[in-house]
């Protein structure tokens, strides 16, 4: 998952003595009022995306559906265009409440993915159905292949009846705009998932300031990505908190960091509205760094990122979900 609460609150602290600082640009930069949010190109799709995503976990977390909705809406008020969320989510809840969320309009202002777990045809069409109900909507603008963290997953998208028919026929059927996949263990099945050569619009992974040392996504997976057009969707950005509890470089400089690599947006586990204008004033301020600030950056984190430990999720069964768990037979 994405941050965690203890973690977020120290992330909110760190970062609210730069707010008035990166309002200010903002405003500087709109000439008046507050500044929009930049957007990037997803891959190959047409479509541009906030360089802020909004995760759809934590909306699930909070108590009141009224505070989520609300939170959903302002998010996307401030120019938080790209939403995130996934089948599983708090058994369905996160969906709903964004569904809630979307009406009166913010549908049409917003690109919402979502994923599935099916690696067979016929689950993956079920999770279609629920995803579509519970999101209520007509149509997905982003489909993904969920958790892909099993060495089977990608044969089992992709062999006969598999989950990649699902996302076909999907599209064919107009209940989805663009296909993807997401997964957080080890670049290995990336690159397993983009062997079998299928035009995927957009592909899910962790980018932080520790992934070049240990089992890096940025250095065997991205490469490929750009080369191929398609949309890098980052998560982890904060590696679940432990950019924070590793305590080798500020947050700010570790998402400046991952939005000055070819990502379209950065999908963040947001569940309060300060944490909201925290990386939303990051994201209006952000300039890119230069490559001797990015090298400056690694060199700070090689000792600590060199065993994983910061990771955990890409080292099993750390972060596993429970249905994949079910899914490939592990209790």
């Amino acid at each position: 998952m994405e941050e965690r609460p203890s973690t977020r609150r120290g992330f909110i602290k760190k970062a609210a003595y730069g707010l008035w600082a990166c309002n200010t640009a903002g405003r500087v930069l709109a000439g008046s009022g507050q500044a929009e949010i930049p957007t990037r190109p997803l891959g190959g799709t047409g479509v541009n995306v906030s360089i802020l995503g909004l995760g759809g976990y934590h909306i699930g977390t909070i108590r009141d559906d009224n505070q989520s909705i609300r939170l959903i809406r302002k998010a996307i008020d401030r120019g938080v265009t790209f939403l995130d969320n996934a089948w599983e989510y708090h058994n369905g809840r996160s969906e709903e409440l964004m569904g809630r969320a979307l009406s009166g309009g913010y549908r049409d202002r917003a690109f919402l993915m979502t994923k599935h777990h099916g690696r067979d045809k016929k689950t993956a069409m079920e999770h279609l159905e629920d995803n579509l109900k519970r999101l209520r909507t007509d149509v997905i603008d982003l489909w993904q292949f969920r958790e892909v963290v099993y060495d089977k997953d990608p044969e089992m998208i992709f062999a006969a009846g598999g989950g990649i028919e699902a996302a076909e026929l999907a599209k064919k059927q107009g209940k989805v705009r663009f296909i993807g996949f997401t997964g957080h263990r080890d670049p290995v099945i990336h690159l397993k998932m983009l062997a079998y050569g299928y035009p995927w619009d957009a592909v899910q992974m962790p980018m932080n300031v520790f992934d070049a040392h240990f089992k890096s996504f940025q250095k065997n997976v991205l490469p490929i990505l750009v080369r191929r057009n398609i949309g890098v969707i980052a998560m982890k950005t904060l590696a679940s908190g432990y950019v924070l509890r590793a305590n080798v470089v500020a947050p700010k400089q570790a998402l400046d960091y991952v939005w000055s690599q070819p990502v379209s947006t950065i999908v963040s586990g947001i569940d309060t509205e300060q944490f909201l204008e925290a990386n939303a004033s990051l994201a209006q301020a952000f300039r890119p760094m230069s490559q001797t600030e990015q090298a400056r950056v690694l060199d700070k984190t090689k000792e600590a990122a060199s065993t994983g430990k910061f990771e955990p999720f890409k080292t099993p069964p750390n972060f596993d979900g429970p249905v994949g768990r079910r899914l490939h037979g592990l209790s």
